[in-house]
């Protein structure tokens, strides 16, 4: 039976609503990307620690009867997690709207056919460079081959069209953002860049490693000719762009030189359920204490909604009014969750 949400759909204290929710279902990840998870060594989550599929569906049924429209799965890499597919199904049972992963890719050829016959319709693929030597070197593990056939797979299984997320790093991969727009354009595919960030604390961001959104948008515009479209919804992350000669679209993410703060409606769960409101957050409050103290879901819905209408985080709008005035802004002064734990 499909869930009929209450929609309570509270406003934070800067009068926004809380609209989409992203799950980690696991802070565990076969790659080691410089942007997210550059360590030699970290600690992870105790298994024991991470929230069950059951206490995942539980949690992100109160949230629908909140008012969020769309779900994201995302890690780590949600793909190590064992039988992923049966949480999306549960989900999906529960009627939400929208519910969409985020993935690397290199464990999506044999799990693609599973996850859309448990419901998935709509995947992201995180691409930063189309050159194997390069994908290896940011990866420090993974093979581009692999993702690609990834991507086939789970365009075979139904989820079409897919879109790629590719992070954009001065001095790494800024040369590549035509060979980017060309290969997804031959695939049929939707591109979003992203102006590198200082997610986390340890991948020593800096702000000359970062390609302005406006930059990116110059370099497509003048081999391939777009026209805004806007923002989907009016708050989605992605400013997105069509192409003039009807081949598709682009987006572009820029959190740091075009934030979006004012308009931010995203929720976050980490996969040891602590509830996370900003993605430059430095702590989360904990609903799994809850969950597994015996809280109804009264209680649950009621503390969420406490903590969401408290909501003040504008991190990107301060971060680009510091740096635009002069007043310096150095990411190292402000501890943050890192992006491994808090998935995106």
């Amino acid at each position: 039976m499909l869930l009929k949400p209450t929609i309570i759909n509270p406003m934070d204290a800067l009068n926004r609503p809380m609209r989409e929710l992203r799950i980690s279902v696991t802070d565990r990840c076969n790659y080691r990307c410089s942007y997210c998870m550059p360590f030699s060594e970290y600690t992870w989550i105790d298994r024991n620690e991470v929230l069950s599929f059951e206490e995942i569906e539980r949690l992100a049924k109160i949230f629908i009867e909140l008012g969020i429209q769309k779900i994201r799965l995302t890690g780590g890499e949600p793909l190590v997690r064992h039988n992923l597919d049966q949480l999306i199904a549960r989900l999906s049972a529960l009627g939400i709207s929208d519910l969409s992963l985020t993935t690397n890719g290199a464990l999506l050829r044999d799990q693609a056919s599973q996850l859309a016959a448990a419901g998935l319709r709509r995947i992201n693929i995180s691409i930063d460079t189309l050159r194997p030597e390069r994908f290896r070197e940011i990866t420090q593990r993974g093979n581009l081959s692999e993702v690609l056939d990834g991507w086939t797979a789970a365009e075979q299984a139904g989820m079409f069209p897919i879109k790629i997320n590719a992070v954009i790093i001065r001095g790494f991969n800024d040369d590549e953002i035509l060979d980017l727009v060309r290969f997804t354009r031959e695939r049929r595919a939707s591109i979003r860049f992203i102006e590198y960030m200082d997610v986390g604390n340890a991948n020593a961001w800096r702000l000359e490693k970062t390609v302005p959104k406006k930059e990116i948008l110059e370099t497509i515009h003048r081999e391939f000719p777009v026209r805004e479209v806007g923002r989907a919804l009016g708050s989605a992350p992605a400013v997105d762009y069509e192409f003039l000669d009807g081949s598709g679209e682009i987006g572009i993410i820029g959190s740091v030189t075009e934030p979006f703060c004012s308009s931010c409606t995203r929720a976050r769960l980490t996969a040891d359920g602590k509830f996370v409101t900003c993605l430059f957050a430095e702590t989360g409050f904990d609903l799994k204490q809850l969950l597994r103290s015996g809280a109804t879901d009264d209680a649950i819905r009621d503390n969420i909604r406490s903590i969401w209408t408290m909501r003040m985080d504008r991190y990107s709008d301060v971060r680009w009014e510091n740096l635009r005035s002069g007043a310096g802004y150095n990411a190292h002064d402000h501890k943050k969750i890192e992006m491994i734990t808090l998935g995106g």
